[in-house]
């Protein structure tokens, strides 16, 4: 396949995935539409550097925009700090950005507790920080970050039985 068509096709497969993981971090429309198009100038420029048998597209393509948004947390929001779920943790990963996996990513969330995968939807479907979800539920904020690390780690096990 050539270059130009790998490139379509890399767009078209993930460029959504992109801008709504970027979207939720930055929380800015314009920044997100912004940075999302820089991510895949990044991926065009950097695609006869990909090796496909050290990671998946998918994987590539997430590590380029996890880094790209700590990036831009770095270089314009000086007075806010990288949020912590960025910087300690791969909360989407290969696994959750393939549509092929979305059957399995139901039954598995269909396996936690009920608060766990309310606060999963809320996060990644609704968009919600984890502080907003601590008030939305009446927890407190480190429970609700224990719950959410609890849901996530059950989560990638379920996946990676299947």
């Amino acid at each position: 396949m050539e270059a130009g068509s790998i490139r379509e096709q890399l767009y078209i497969d993930f460029h959504d995935k992109v801008f709504s993981y970027v979207y939720q971090r930055v929380r800015s429309r314009e920044d997100a539409e912004d940075l999302t198009g820089d991510i895949f100038l990044k991926v065009y420029d950097k695609l006869d550097t990909y090796d496909n048998t050290k990671a998946a597209y998918s994987t590539w393509i997430y590590q380029i925009t996890r880094n790209s948004v700590i990036d831009y947390y770095r270089r314009y929001k000086m007075t806010e700090e990288v949020p912590e779920e960025l910087s300690t943790e791969k909360e989407i990963d290969e696994e959750l950005l393939n549509d092929e996996t979305l059957g399995e990513l139901a039954e598995a969330l269909k396996s936690l507790p009920e608060e766990q995968r309310d606060i999963i939807i809320n996060r990644y479907y609704h968009g919600y920080t984890l502080q907003e979800i601590s008030e939305m539920m009446s927890l407190s904020y480190g429970v609700t970050k224990l719950r959410h690390k609890e849901a996530l780690f059950t989560l990638r096990s379920f996946l990676n039985r299947a």
